[in-house]
């Protein structure tokens, strides 16, 4: 077993070196947002800092414009870890999620990690992983079997509590997009065929199964066309749903009977409907007692307090299909006062000031304390692939 506490020493100095540079980093891609998919400058930007600390990249990744992967070294050792490595902002909000610093977090812990991968045995990448607001480049990714060679994956997002055992629901996005037919709405409705009705019909239906459904289950919905004037019977209408569940397998059902919903206000109006996915779904969180008892420990050696209701729910992550490809964790970090939600310009207001600054240096550490004291330890290492397994 290696020194924990002296592997710690050294990944603090490195921190406390580059805290600088990477809170510029941070106010950076804060001051100059680029949302979902359109990260070409932030990407940009984080692969030549990396490069500069003597990374290697490949940029493009997998498939996406703005995703990348850095490597220090010949990566050729026993374990593999990845830091993901966010930076996508909001449309209005910029970065009201805080990627701008959790991507830092996890660049300024990646480069304290480059120097102890010999010693650990243990390749450490930073993975930039883009449009995770939207359709989940993290799944596009797990997709193409590019996260089967890990041992772990992990990163650490903003919030107003820190948490460890972060309770993520899985997401079904999706469109159903009705056909009628157009009619005059006065002089001959008869001839119509009332494609909003067919909506308004599947929302009801869906607001029928609520009752009917697990406490964890969200669903919402809008209406994003319902026709033009309403002198026309509207032979169009189009509603995107969110249906969310903590658990992927009672999602499939939720899935299934949203779907019926859909199918009965079209056959009760005499519509069609056709369905496409927004995104792919995105999975909960796959829990690994092993990681999650250890970043407990890791929380309380940086002396962040774990002051979070453990119940909260956290929303949707694309984390979570990484998770059940290998162990990953999205542990969250008090950034703002409670209840000062995420996705608010509240949130953003916070991501430059001295409260963010200290959030980094937290952040880093505790990402690279936890690879640390994983992969210095053979029996850790072990019983975190066996939780895996079991789960």
């Amino acid at each position: 077993m290696k020194d924990y506490k002296e592997l710690t020493k050294k990944i603090d100095t490195v921190i406390d070196a580059y805290t600088d540079e990477l809170f510029a980093h941070n106010c950076d891609l804060a001051d100059h947002p680029e949302i979902s998919g359109e990260e070409y400058e932030t990407s940009k930007k984080a692969v030549n800092l990396l490069k500069s600390h003597g990374f290697q990249a490949e940029y493009p990744f997998a498939g996406m414009d703005t995703a990348f992967r850095a490597i220090a070294g010949p990566s050729n050792h026993k374990h593999k870890v990845a830091l993901l490595t966010e930076y996508d902002a909001l449309p209005g909000l910029g970065h009201a999620c805080g990627h701008c610093l959790s991507g830092s977090i996890s660049m300024l812990a990646g480069i304290a990690m480059q120097d102890l991968q010999d010693e650990l045995d243990t390749d450490v990448h930073i993975i930039g992983t883009p449009a995770e607001e939207t359709n989940g480049g993290k799944i596009t990714i797990a997709d193409q079997g590019l996260f089967d060679d890990y041992d772990m994956a992990l990163m650490i997002h903003m919030y107003d509590q820190s948490i460890v055992d972060v309770k993520a629901l899985a997401l079904y996005a999706a469109f159903f997009t009705f056909h009628g037919k157009a009619a005059h709405a006065s002089a001959n409705p008869w001839d119509g065929v009332n494609a909003l009705n067919a909506a308004q019909l599947m929302l009801h239906a869906v607001d029928m199964m609520r009752q009917h459904v697990k406490p964890d289950v969200r669903m919402h919905a809008v209406i994003h066309d319902g026709g033009t004037v309403p002198g026309i019977v509207p032979e169009r209408a189009q509603l995107e749903i969110y249906v969310r569940s903590l658990d992927r397998i009672y999602l499939e059902e939720l899935i299934k009977k949203v779907d019926n919903c859909a199918e009965a206000g079209a056959l009760a109006t005499g519509c069609t409907v056709e369905k496409y996915l927004r995104d792919p779904v995105f999975f909960n969180m796959k829990r690994n007692e092993t990681g999650i008892r250890t970043l407990e420990e890791v929380y309380d050696e940086v002396g962040v307090p774990l002051d979070g209701d453990k119940d909260d729910i956290f929303g949707s992550t694309d984390c979570g299909n990484v998770s059940w490809i290998c162990p990953a964790f999205q542990p969250v970090l008090k950034l703002s006062p409670r209840g000062v939600p995420v996705h608010s310009k509240e949130f953003e207001a916070l991501v430059r000031t001295d409260k963010a600054k200290e959030c980094l240096v937290q952040g880093a550490r505790i990402l690279s304390h936890e690879i640390a004291k994983v992969f210095s330890d053979p029996e850790k290492i072990a019983s975190l692939k066996a939780d895996f397994k079991a789960e």
